[in-house]
């Protein structure tokens, strides 16, 4: 017979976080600005918060994989050590393993101090496991609270439960993008070829790949494949699915379209045009240009295909396959790289990877109950710090005079440093631990300077452009462009999305949420590919059909949970739900 504990792990271990991991093409925050002047007293309470040094050990979860983790040893975590006292015992998910590690926390009790639990932070909530943050950021974090400022009202958890159990971290405050890392890519070769063509619809990157490999049909001796994709496990979100809501005009609000009118939530595959997307790629699929092992394919065999040069199109962002972009800059395939560009189903719809989100919430730190009231003090003083001016600089920058030097008054990254950055960067990120510690850190996004007239981040416009390699320089002065981004439409040409990011809100935990959701994903992971690779004459069936499956198995009632969640999360933001 089932214990409790094993019935409830069962139920944890089919529940699913509401949201795919956001495209994330480039999302940008508010106008560029410095941040806002405070009186002596935050930073003389950074300074406080800092004086207690003695060591002090933290057991942590990531539900993020962070294989260049080292326990600390690298050069900035030794300076975070040094300056607070904390070490982070830390253990990361791998391969979206993050579910069935917080589903075994709940079941057994047993949770670490702090927890990074991105979409599963409301199952954490429901199970009473996480500590209500509020009153130790009013009398622990000048930092945080300065950087929060105006927004602290989009820490709440909800309408109903105003608590702050995370600090978001995945995010960051005055964002401004100043590069898309996502769209369509087209390899710099492919483009050089063709003398730098439009690229605008799907036709348009149709023609160009079609072109390019009837001339090529080999690569340094390999068969050339014009488009592969990524659909391992939950991947198949970031490359297949999430793309038609792009390419047909919407915002990236995970698995949903929402109404920027009325706020009515549903998946956003019922959208027409999307279906008129995936009749694209059943066309590509049958034409011999999308990869025949694209869905049955791992993501080791995705990532060394582009690793080899002969991949001429991708439909992905940067972070899914920098490990072979990493690769190809090793290997001195410079010319192998990739261009994004905004494609879309037509010349009606524009891509809106740059909407204004606001400031929006999201993913960030937890302290789990399991925590003593003292260390939660201590937690709150270390994130704290990591918040301050010198906790920012050192997490985006490094050490002085290792990563970085001071020339004019301003910070420059030494060519050594950033060719190895650029073009090696797991090594750089084991050896100096750069990117590492972000999960720990609440911080100002690109575009915001410090006291010193210097950028918090390294992502800014010079240093972007330093960054590019020489195929690349060429190719964005054919389109007239110094960054990728120019290419696509800014934030200014759509409103601000008042309810932030959806794939960032914590969503119902409940099994009246949970298990229609989750059978919404099975319908449309099986049916998706299946209608790709489907003779032409059978896609509209597979589709249609699993239109219908999405209009049952009680999916319409969680569209409308998630659509009273999100009038909620606007009303608690303070802003009007019409």
């Amino acid at each position: 017979m089932k214990t409790n504990a094993m019935v409830k792990l069962g139920m944890l271990l089919v529940a699913v976080s509401i949201v795919a991991a956001g495209c994330g093409g480039g999302t940008s925050g508010t106008t560029t600005k410095e941040p806002a002047k405070t009186t002596g007293s935050s930073d003389g309470s950074a300074d406080k918060a800092a004086d207690d040094t003695s060591p002090v050990t933290f057991t942590f979860f990531g539900g993020d994989a962070s294989p260049n983790w080292s326990k600390m040893q690298d050069e900035v975590g030794k300076v975070i050590t040094e300056k607070t006292g904390v070490t982070i015992d830390g253990e990361f998910a791998v391969s979206g393993t993050d579910q069935q590690k917080i589903a075994l926390m709940i079941a057994s009790g047993d949770y670490p101090e702090i927890l990074y639990p991105k979409g599963e932070t409301s199952k954490l909530v429901e199970a009473g496991a996480l500590v209500d943050l509020t009153d130790l950021i009013e009398q622990y974090a000048p930092n945080i609270k300065k950087l929060y400022g105006p927004y602290m009202n989009r820490l709440k958890y909800s309408k109903d439960d105003p608590a702050i159990y995370t600090i978001p971290t995945n995010t960051s405050v005055d964002n401004t993008a100043f590069e898309a890392q996502g769209g369509f890519e087209v390899q710099l070769s492919v483009l050089e070829e063709l003398g730098y063509p439009e690229i605008r619809t799907i036709d348009d990157f149709e023609k160009v790949l079609k072109e390019y490999y009837a001339k090529h049909p080999t690569i340094d001796g390999q068969p050339t494949i014009p488009l592969t994709l990524n659909a391992d496990d939950w991947k198949i979100m970031i490359t297949v699915t999430n793309p038609a809501f792009l390419a047909t005009g919407a915002p990236d609000d995970g698995e949903f379209y929402i109404d920027p009118e009325t706020y009515e939530a549903k998946l956003h595959y019922k959208r027409p045009e999307e279906k008129e997307y995936f009749k694209w790629l059943n066309k590509m699929y049958n034409e011999g240009l999308i990869d025949p092992e694209a869905f049955t394919q791992k993501n080791d065999q995705y990532l060394a295909k582009i690793s080899s040069g002969r991949v001429l199109g991708l439909i992905d962002q940067t972070w899914d396959f920098q490990e072979a972009t990493n690769s190809l800059k090793a290997a001195g395939k410079f010319d192998k790289l990739y261009g994004h560009f905004p494609v879309t189903l037509n010349d009606q719809y524009k891509d809106h990877s740059f909407v204004d989100i606001g400031n929006a919430s999201g993913y960030g730190i937890s302290f789990s109950t399991s925590m003593s009231k003292e260390k939660q003090i201590r937690a709150i003083k270390f994130l704290d710090w990591m918040a301050s001016d010198e906790g920012q600089i050192l997490g985006n920058w490094g050490i002085e005079g290792k990563q970085y030097n001071i020339e004019n008054g301003k910070r420059v990254i030494p060519k050594d440093v950033l060719d190895l950055k650029n073009n090696d960067n797991a090594t750089f990120q084991k050896q100096t631990g750069i990117g590492l510690y972000t999960p720990f850190t609440v911080r100002y996004g690109d575009g915001v300077k410090d006291t010193t007239g210097n950028y918090y981040t390294t992502n800014y416009p010079e240093q972007i452009t330093n960054s590019y390699s020489e195929p690349e320089k060429k190719a964005l002065a054919a389109y007239k462009a110094t960054t990728w981004k120019d290419l696509f439409p800014g934030k200014d040409e759509f409103p601000v999305k008042k309810w932030g990011a959806a794939y960032n809100l914590p969503s119902p935990s409940t099994p009246d949420f949970t298990v229609p959701y989750q059978k919404g994903q099975d319908i449309v992971r099986k049916a998706i590919p299946a209608a790709i690779v489907a003779s032409p004459d059978q896609f509209d069936a597979i589709y249609d059909k699993m239109i219908e499956d999405l209009n049952g198995n009680g999916i319409p009632e969680m569209e409308a949970m998630y659509t009273q969640m999100i009038k909620d999360t606007v009303e608690a933001w303070g802003e009007s739900t019409k």
